[in-house]
């Protein structure tokens, strides 16, 4: 007669021992230390909440109705931005040009409306010059095989000077207003609105369909990826667009936001903010890995940090000094994560 044996526990143990019992058992502190090793968002969302916390007690006005609102402008364009960047870095690519993409793309919707088009079509197509700045940048990376840093370099000073250019170097008025306005920008919480559903989509993108795989499997092993039959510069190419269309839609939301379109607006200092916002938020600059919540929730503690710093009187030079550790800090701590969770440990 033939007797089955049960692996899962020890002829001498006892009910309540074992490995689940003791898993059961451990501390509730340790099992949320555990999530927040494994969910990228939810460290970085705790590391908000603690700033919130302590920049209210340093000054009450933190949380006040007009602060607030500035906090929430600052990160709302940031975090659209930064999301386009989190597909770019993820398929292993950068994007140094998105800034001037922002700045140009208003003036193109300017000019599409002042030729007679209805501001809904001159937006169209402001995001379609956008998006041909990022086809260009698609195309000669993968085709003519410069390294993206050189490329998104070029198109950088490029779409500056023709910005400068068009616009003769003074900003203009974007003649729009009512509804339409409201929806994209003038509203105050208009921007808050389109970051966050942004996120939310494009974070499906990602994880749930077959864009997001093929991009995560392009930037962590494009050899392996084009053996199985990914389209690598399709892919890349894709994300190069999509970076540079959210880089100009934020443009388009802030100019009816502001009510003025500025040629220096935006440039070298938001593209900055959103790629760290991006790796703040747990993308990995190797390529393979991101978040797109993440960077949401990093543009949110880029302009926490910002704000809060500017309420207490520390210098602009300082902010960068403690943005540049923060950075080399996360991206550390993100790799050693990487390398963590892909071993399995804990």
């Amino acid at each position: 007669m033939s007797q089955s044996l049960d692996t899962r526990s020890s002829p001498g143990a006892t009910p309540g021992e074992g490995p689940d019992a003791t898993r059961q058992a451990s501390p509730a502190w340790r099992r949320l230390a555990r999530l927040a090793l494994r969910q990228r968002e939810v460290s970085i969302f705790l590391a908000g909440v603690l700033l919130v916390l302590y920049f209210q007690f340093s000054n009450s006005a933190f949380l006040s109705t007009d602060n607030l609102a500035n906090l929430v402008q600052f990160s709302a364009t940031t975090a659209i931005i930064a999301a386009g960047e989190v597909f770019v870095l993820v398929s292993g690519e950068l994007d140094l040009s998105v800034g001037m993409v922002y700045a140009l793309t208003p003036f193109v919707m300017f000019f599409a409306a002042g030729a007679g088009l209805p501001v809904g079509l001159a937006v169209i197509v402001g995001l379609l010059a956008a998006g041909a700045v990022g086809l260009v940048n698609g195309v000669v990376t993968t085709v003519l095989g410069l390294p993206a840093f050189v490329t998104t370099l070029g198109t950088l000073f490029l779409v500056n000077g023709l910005t400068l250019t068009i616009s003769g170097g003074f900003p203009v008025q974007p003649t729009a207003s009512g509804t339409f306005t409201s929806l994209f920008g003038a509203s105050p919480l208009a921007e808050l609105g389109w970051a966050v559903l942004l996120a939310l989509v494009l974070q499906f993108v990602l994880n749930k369909t077959r864009w997001g795989l093929h991009t995560i499997g392009t930037g962590g092993n494009p050899v392996g990826a084009a053996e199985v039959g990914i389209k690598v510069r399709l892919i890349k190419t894709g994300n190069f667009v999509l970076c540079a269309a959210l880089g100009g839609f934020a443009g388009v939301l802030d100019a009816f936001r502001i009510g003025s379109i500025d040629p220096l607006a935006g440039g070298n200092d938001i593209m900055f903010a959103a790629m760290a916002a991006a790796v703040i938020g747990g993308t990995l600059l190797t390529g393979g890995s991101g978040t797109v919540i993440g960077a949401l929730l990093g543009a949110a503690v880029l302009g926490i940090l910002k704000d809060g710093f500017t309420l207490l009187g520390v210098s602009a030079y300082t902010f960068d000094m403690i943005l540049g550790a923060a950075i080399l800090v996360t991206m550390a701590i993100n790799v050693r994560l990487s390398i963590w969770r892909d071993q399995g440990e804990g």
